[in-house]
Order: structure tokens, then C-alpha cells, then sequence
């Protein structure tokens, strides 16, 4: 095997792609690829392939489309992000969440999988692409910051209980229509006299064999001693072989003749062909929620998902540059008959586990995916939806989280109120709603909570420099200085609060002559807290008492001193310590 190119060497190749590479990610790789990576990234992009031709055709069927769609979704998009994405190990392509976005979004505006239900859905992925791509073009990731963990937690295990009851109807065998998940439930109870026995029979023994390949049989073949390689290779092959059973199953017993057994059917062979959507401004703007909704959700997921992987291998990825990737993968989704695509979760780890290095491995995913596509369609003529549906069952399976709420709550419980509410309004008034729901709730607490920001009072712990709560340690204070300290940044919502409690806190002690307002946890003071300061000078000299400033942070000390601040309070009353501070006015 060749020796690996000498640190010279690559430093100097590297520096020679520095600005190329900050554009192309792949150039960093690819200039720099190493002989020694090349199994590992096509046993991971092997593996990966494997996992997803299930997947993908799964997924698809969950948002309303023709299994093709699926496969098309997982080979262009994925070549555009091996090629722009920063992280290796990042599987983009079809995922339950995203497709059940989908399916929620568009089934509202045309019958699936109609020809006007495809063009909305491949407009959809353009829309998609081009936000995720503005995004990350004007560095604007940092808005998707406002999707909080509880969010994300409630909306991804109330969207995996509403995967799981959509997919009833095939596992069932009969028509099970609702538009939210308790009338699903209603009409699947209602109908259970319907239900066809053999592909409840098939459907039953497909998630049975997924959830032993899932839990039973990675322990034993670890026990076996088995390289832990091969045991990724055999677990994550489980949806390909139990899709290969069903269909060989049906095939031979012509189930779909004599017990009508619903199947996929005849899938067009071919690489996915060139599409342009007709854009319409009807049409784009009714698509806009269920677009922003796949946007929050995906982008979040994703980079989430790229970083702790990227992190594994103590790597970093460009949050700004990943958005720039995924949504050139949806655009490229949008053009190549595909719907739009994310990072997998479960899908990506299997790619971490087998081995993914550089995107050389999602490259070799896509190529797979594309053999079949040419070559092998004619095989899943005769696979039954039932099993797709247990694919989809089992996958969203481990989302369902009901321990994390209270571990939430345990740590905070306006976040586990967040939670709740989130979980509620999805379930009862649909996924798009929910979610933003969700987001509103979530911001509207966060602006309760800095509303009334943790103000104490402070003192000196013995003869030391440090000073802390009056109400949590035995400190020494001074009766004609009070110490204050606010934790919080100060800002419009909490200005008045502020005034009235610093006001409080001197009428509560007419000796006080001197307050010191201890600046150590403030990142930014906004105009209308300038304002109220400027307010608050005036009031305490009014009532005999000079208000000093200490341990501010420079930045914020830069923005008082644009705004002339420092000129009225005056030099003398500020201090670069509490202890400082206090020493100056004769206390230590």
C-alpha cells in the first residue's frame, strides 16, 4: 500500500485549494484522497446504498409518490451534496419526517400521485432549494436557531405517531382515509372488518423480521465474534432482504392475484429524467408553509447530524456552506424528478459506522442506486406495499421518544410546557401548524423569561474578591452600598422590570447611597434599556443615590460609549470590578 503524502506536501496542496476548497468542499478531499481511504469509503457507500433503495422507495410511497421517485431523490441530489457538502459522513436523500412534509403539504392541492401532484411536489423541492441555498449564500443560518430542542423533540415523536397511522391502510389492506391522526385511528378501528389477512400476515412478519435484524441480531453476531464491520453490513442490510423475500414470496404464490395483495408494480427503468416544474405564484405561495416547515425541520436535523459525526472524527463542518449543499440538492432534486431531501439520521451513522471518510462514500451511494435504476427495476415489480409499510413502521420506531419530556422537565419546565403544547398541536391541528405552534410558543416563553431576568443582590464572601448572592451564601454587605447583579442582557422587553425592581431594592434600604449594577452577564444593551438607564440616573440622584457600573463587557461598554453614555453617568462611576467598585467607595 502507498505511504501517505508527506505533512510538506499536503500542507502545500492544501494551500493551494484553500480558496477553491471554500466553494467545492470536494477539492479538499479529492486533491488530497488517500489510497488507504478508498475501502472504507466504498464499503460505507455500499452499505449506504443498500439501506436506502428500501428506504427510498418507502419514503416516497409515504409522500404520495411513485416508488422511482424515491430512487431518482437519492442519486443526483446526493452527487451535488458529496460534492459541496463539508461533511463525509452525511447521508443526504428521502426521510420519513421530511416526506411526511411532503405528502402534508401538497395532498391538500392534488390527488397523489397525479401528474399535478408531482409537478407541485418537484416545485416544492425547488422552493426548498433555493431558500437553503440563499441561506447559506448570505450566511443566514443562524435564523433556524429558533427551532428549540424541545421543538424538534416534540415535532419529530408526534410526526413518527402520524407516520406509523398512515401506514396502517397497507398493512391493514384497506382504504383507512382522515386528515389528522385521530380520525386515521377512528376509521382504521372502525374498518378492522375489512382488513385483508395476508397482507396484515405479510406486513406483520416484515416489521417482526426488521425489528430482530434491529434489536435481536446486532448482539448476537457481536457475541459470534463477528468483525464489526460485517455485523453493520448484515444489520443494515435487513430492509433489502425482507423488501427481496416479500416480493420472491408474492412472486411465487402470485399473492397479488389470489389473496389481492397490493403491490408496487411496474417501476420505469432509467436514470431519472430532466424535469422544470411550471412555476406558478398560486401554487408557490400555498406551497410556503409546508416549504418553511421542511426548512426548519430538515436544515436543523441535518447540519445537527453532520456535526456530531464531523465531531467523532474531530473534524469540523461550515454550517452556512452545508445549507449552501443541501439546497443545491434539492434544486438538483426539483430538475431530476426528484422530492425534496435531507440528511438522514439513522442512514448517516450507518454511514459513519461503515467506515465514510471523505464523500467519495456518498458518491459510490449514489452509483448504486443509479445500477438499479438501469438495471434491476423489474425485481420490485411484485414487492408488496405492505412491506414498504413496515419499512417506513420500523424506521420511524426509534423516533418515538415519550423518557425525553421528562428529562425536559427535569432541566426545565417552561421547556417541558414548550414540549406539551408543541406535541398537542400536532397531533390535533396537523405537522405545518404544529410546528410553527411549536416555534411560537417556544420564542414567546423565551421573551416571558428574559422579561423578568434573575436580579441579586450581592456581597463579599469573607475577605475575598469574589461576591455572591446574599440569599444562597453568608456574604459581609454595607449598608450605604448595594450591590446588584443582573442576569441578563438588557433589552426592551425587560427595561421596565429592571427600573422597578432596582427601584425596589433602594426603597427598600433608605441608607443606601451608592447602587453598583454589575454588568457581568450582559452581552448587549438595546436602545430602549439605554434609554431607561439614562432614566434611572436621574431618578436615584433624586432620591440620593449615584449609580455605578462594574464588570461591564467591552463591547457593550463600546456601544455605551458611542451613545454617550459614559458622559453622563461620568468615568468615576464606572469599574472594571464589583471589588474594585467597592474598595472605591470605601467597602473593601
Amino acid at each position: 500500500m502507498a505511504s501517505s503524502p508527506s505533512l510538506a506536501g499536503r500542507a502545500a496542496s492544501a494551500a493551494q485549494t484553500k480558496g477553491l476548497g471554500r466553494y467545492f468542499p470536494f477539492t479538499r478531499w479529492l486533491f488530497n484522497y488517500r489510497r488507504e481511504d478508498l475501502p472504507s469509503d466504498l464499503v460505507a457507500g455500499i452499505v449506504t446504498a443498500i439501506m436506502l433503495i428500501p428506504q427510498s422507495m418507502a419514503y416516497a410511497q409515504l409522500a404520495g409518490l411513485p416508488p422511482q421517485i424515491g430512487l431518482y431523490a437519492s442519486v443526483v441530489p446526493l452527487i451535488i451534496y458529496a460534492l459541496l457538502g463539508t461533511s463525509g459522513q452525511l447521508s443526504v436523500g428521502p426521510v420519513a419526517i421530511t416526506s411526511l412534509l411532503v405528502f402534508s403539504g401538497v395532498s391538500t392541492l392534488a390527488d397523489p400521485g397525479s401528474a399535478r401532484y408531482i409537478q407541485l411536489v418537484l416545485l416544492l423541492a425547488l422552493m426548498v432549494g433555493v431558500v437553503k441555498l440563499l441561506l447559506g449564500l448570505f450566511r443566514m443560518g443562524v435564523i433556524l436557531n429558533f427551532i428549540s430542542h424541545p421543538v424538534l423533540a416534540a415535532f419529530t415523536t408526534a410526526s413518527a405517531l402520524i407516520i406509523a397511522a398512515g401506514q396502517l391502510k397497507y398493512i391493514l389492506g384497506y382504504s383507512i382515509a382522515g386528515p389528522h391522526i385521530y380520525d386515521i385511528l377512528y376509521n382504521a378501528v372502525v374498518g378492522l372488518g375489512m382488513t385483508n389477512p395476508v397482507t396484515l400476515t405479510i406486513g406483520g412478519a416484515s416489521i417482526a423480521m426488521l425489528l430482530f435484524f434491529r434489536k435481536k441480531l446486532r448482539p448476537i453476531l457481536q457475541k459470534a465474534g463477528l468483525n464489526p464491520l460485517a455485523v453493520t453490513l448484515i444489520v443494515s442490510g435487513a430492509p433489502l432482504v425482507t423488501v427481496l423475500l416479500g416480493s420472491i414470496v408474492t412472486w411465487a404464490l402470485r399473492l397479488d392475484l389470489t389473496a389481492g395483495v397490493a403491490v408496487v408494480g411496474s417501476i420505469p427503468a432509467g436514470l431519472s429524467p430532466l424535469s422544470w416544474p411550471s412555476p406558478n405564484v398560486a401554487d408557490a405561495q400555498a406551497l410556503m408553509p409546508a416549504a418553511a416547515a421542511i426548512i426548519l425541520v430538515s436544515v436543523v436535523e441535518s447540519i445537527a447530524v453532520a456535526k456530531a459525526l464531523a465531531s467523532k472524527r474531530r473534524a469540523v463542518i461550515d454550517p452556512n456552506q452545508e445549507l449552501i449543499a443541501l439546497g443545491a440538492a434539492n434544486i438538483a432534486a426539483g430538475l431530476f424528478s426528484g422530492y425534496p431531501v435531507t440528511g438522514g439520521f439513522a442512514r448517516s451513522v450507518v454511514n459513519y459506522q461503515a467506515g465514510a471518510i471523505t464523500g467519495l462514500a456518498s458518491l459510490v451511494t449514489a452509483g448504486g442506486i443509479a445500477l438499479i435504476l438501469l438495471f434491476f427495476t423489474p425485481l420490485f415489480y411484485f414487492l408488496p406495499q405492505a412491506v414498504l409499510a413496515a419499512t417506513v413502521i420500523v424506521a420511524v420506531f426509534g423516533l418515538v421518544d415519550l423518557k425525553e419530556p421528562a428529562h425536559i422537565a427535569q432541566a426545565n419546565r417552561s421547556d417541558a410546557v414548550t414540549w406539551g403544547i408543541t406535541f398537542a398541536a400536532v397531533l390535533l391541528l396537523g405537522i405545518e401548524a404544529g410546528i410553527f405552534v411549536g416555534v411560537g410558543v417556544s420564542l414567546a416563553l423565551y421573551l416571558w423569561r428574559t422579561s423578568r431576568p434573575h436580579i441579586a443582590v450581592v456581597g463579599q464572601i469573607g475577605e475575598s474578591e469574589v461576591y455572591r448572592n446574599i440569599l444562597r451564601y453568608d456574604v459581609k454587605t454595607w449598608p450605604h452600598v448595594v450591590a446588584v447583579r443582573v442576569d441578563e442582557s438588557l433589552y426592551f422587553a425587560n427595561t421596565r422590570y429592571l427600573e422597578d425592581e432596582l427601584l425596589r431594592i433602594i426603597a427598600e434600604r433608605p441608607e443606601v447611597k451608592h447602587l453598583v449594577l454589575i454588568g457581568s452577564a450582559i452581552n448587549f444593551i438595546d436602545s430602549s434599556a439605554l434609554h431607561t438607564l439614562e432614566a434611572l440616573i436621574q431618578s436615584l440622584r433624586d432620591a440620593g443615590v449615584q449609580l455605578h457600573l462594574a464588570e461591564i463587557k467591552g463591547p457593550v461598554m463600546d456601544g455605551l460609549k458611542r451613545a454617550h453614555f459614559v458622559d453622563k453617568l461620568g468615568t468615576e462611576h464606572i469599574h472594571l470590578s464589583t471589588h474594585q467598585a467597592m474598595r472605591a467607595l470605601g467597602c473593601a
